[in-house]
C-alpha cells in the first residue's frame, strides 16, 4: 500500500471518528442548537421556499431563455451605460424587496447571460438591503437619522462595490466579454413590450404574495396587504393568458393547472398557500412537458433549483445552529455578541459587520433584532454596520455566491461588504453616537 496517497483518506476517516467520538450529546447548549438548526430550516422551507424561492426560480430562468443576451448586456454589460447599468442595479430593491436568499437565482439569471460583473454584484447587494418597508420601520424604531443613513449607505454600497468589483476582476471580465461578444445572437420571437408585461407580472406575483404585515391597520401599505392574495390571483391570471396569446401554451393546459387552485382558494379562503402551491405545480406540470421554449423555461428555472436550492437549506441549517432563531440562542451564546458591539470602536462596528454578514436575516427581521441588541447596549454605529452587512448577505447566500462566481470572487465580494460597513458604521457612530 502506498501511504503517501492514503495518508489523505485515512486523515478524513480519523478527524469524523474523533468528531463522532467526542460528539457533545447532551450538553444543553449542543442539543439546543440541533433543534434550533432544525427549527430554523423548517420554518425557511414553510415561509420562503414557496412563496419566495420558487417565483424567483421561475424568473431567473425566464431571464435565460426569454431574454436575449445582447439586451442583458447592452443594458447591463461591461460596456453599457455605467450610469444606466449601476443606476438601474443600485434601486432593484425597492421594488424587489427579497431576502439574502431570494436575490440569488435573479442574480444567476443576469449574470450568465452577460451582465457584467459590477452591475450584477451592484444588483446582489441592492435586492436585499434596499427594501422600502424594512427602511422605513428603520426609521420608525430606531430613529429617522438611522433609517436614512440605511437608505444612502445602501444605495452608495451598491454602486461602490460593483465599481470595486469590476475594478479587480477587469482582467477577467474583457476575457467573459470577448466569449459573449463571440456568440450568435438569437432571434428575438416577440417585441420587448411582450417580455416586459410577462416578466412584469411574476415580479408583481413574487412581491405580493410575500407583501409583509403594516404595523398599523390603516393605509396603504396596509390595503394592500388586505389585498395581497387578490393581487396576486390577478397577475396569476394575467400570466395564464400571456402564456396562451403570446407563448403559444394551449388553453387546456392552462384552465386545467386553474381549476384545482379555483379550487382550494374557494372551499379553504384561509389558507391561501395551499392554492398558491397548487398553482406552482400546475404551472411546473405543463411548462415541464412542452417541447418547446416554455419547456426550456422549466428546463433552465429546474437547473437554478438544483444548484440553489440545497445550499441554502444547508447553510440556513447551518446557521440555525451557530446562531439560533430571533430570541432563541444556539452555539453561540447572544451576551457574547452584545457584549462585543457596545461603544464605536474598530473591533466593535468590525465584529457587528462580520456577524452580520453570515446571520441569516428574513426580510424586515433585522430590526427587532437590532431593537434588542441596542437595548442590551450596542452602539449606534455598530447597529448600522450590522444594518448594512447583515441583510444583503449570510452563510446561505455565500455558499451559493461560491457556486456563481468562484471563491476568489466570492470572499472579495464579502470582504468589501465587511470593510465598508465597517467604516461607515465608524463614521455614522462618531457624528450621531
Amino acid at each position: 500500500m502506498n501511504w503517501r496517497e492514503e495518508w489523505k483518506p485515512l486523515a478524513v476517516i480519523v478527524a469524523v471518528f474523533l468528531a463522532c467520538f467526542y460528539l457533545p450529546v447532551g450538553l444543553p447548549r449542543f442539543d439546543n442548537a440541533v433543534l434550533e438548526a432544525f427549527h430554523l430550516v423548517k420554518w425557511y422551507a414553510q415561509e420562503h421556499v414557496l412563496l419566495c424561492l420558487i417565483p424567483a426560480f421561475f424568473i431567473a430562468g425566464a431571464i435565460s431563455v426569454f431574454v436575449s443576451q445582447g439586451a442583458v448586456m447592452k443594458y447591463l454589460g461591461a460596456k453599457a451605460n455605467k450610469v444606466l447599468a449601476y443606476g438601474v442595479a443600485a434601486v432593484s430593491g425597492t421594488i424587489l424587496a427579497v431576502c439574502s436568499c431570494t436575490v440569488l437565482p435573479l442574480f444567476a439569471g443576469i449574470y450568465r447571460m452577460g451582465a457584467g460583473l459590477g452591475p450584477a454584484c451592484a444588483f446582489l447587494y441592492s435586492g436585499p438591503a434596499i427594501n422600502v418597508l424594512a427602511i422605513v420601520m428603520t426609521a420608525r424604531i430606531l430613529g429617522p437619522e438611522m433609517g436614512i443613513a440605511r437608505a444612502v449607505g445602501a444605495i452608495v454600497f451598491s454602486v461602490i462595490i460593483g465599481l470595486l468589483m469590476h475594478f479587480f476582476f477587469r482582467k477577467e471580465e474583457a476575457e467573459r466579454q470577448v466569449i459573449q461578444m463571440a456568440q450568435i445572437e438569437e432571434e428575438v420571437k416577440r417585441p420587448l413590450w411582450q417580455n416586459a408585461l410577462y416578466f412584469a407580472s411574476m415580479v408583481a406575483i413574487l412581491v405580493f404574495a410575500n407583501w409583509g404585515a403594516p404595523q398599523t391597520d390603516s393605509g396603504l401599505w396596509a390595503a394592500i396587504f388586505g389585498a395581497k392574495w387578490m393581487l396576486t390571483s390577478a397577475f396569476s391570471v394575467a400570466l395564464g393568458i400571456m402564456l396562451v396569446r403570446w407563448f403559444d401554451v394551449k388553453p387546456w393546459k392552462v384552465g386545467t393547472a386553474a381549476v384545482p387552485v379555483i379550487l382550494l382558494a374557494v372551499f379553504f379562503p384561509g389558507q391561501p398557500l395551499l392554492a398558491f402551491t397548487a398553482g406552482v405545480i400546475g404551472l411546473s406540470a405543463f411548462t415541464s412537458t412542452d417541447e418547446g421554449e416554455v419547456g426550456d423555461w422549466f428546463s433552465s428555472s429546474w437547473g437554478f433549483a438544483k444548484q440553489i436550492l440545497p445550499l441554502l437549506l444547508f447553510g440556513v441549517l447551518i446557521a440555525g445552529a451557530l446562531l439560533g432563531r430571533v430570541g432563541n440562542e444556539g452555539l453561540i451564546p447572544s451576551e457574547w455578541v452584545a457584549s462585543a458591539v457596545g461603544g464605536n470602536s474598530f473591533m466593535a462596528n468590525f465584529f457587528a459587520s462580520f456577524a452580520g454578514a453570515f446571520m441569516y436575516f428574513a426580510t424586515l427581521t433585522e430590526v427587532p433584532i437590532l431593537q434588542g441588541l441596542i437595548g442590551s447596549g450596542m452602539g449606534k454605529g455598530p447597529a448600522l454596520a450590522l444594518l448594512l452587512a447583515g441583510p444583503a448577505l449570510s452563510l446561505p447566500n455565500m455558499l451559493v455566491i461560491n457556486s456563481i462566481m468562484g471563491v476568489k470572487k466570492t470572499v472579495v465580494f464579502v470582504g468589501l461588504v465587511i470593510v465598508m460597513a465597517t467604516f461607515s458604521g465608524i463614521l455614522y457612530g462618531s457624528v450621531w453616537g
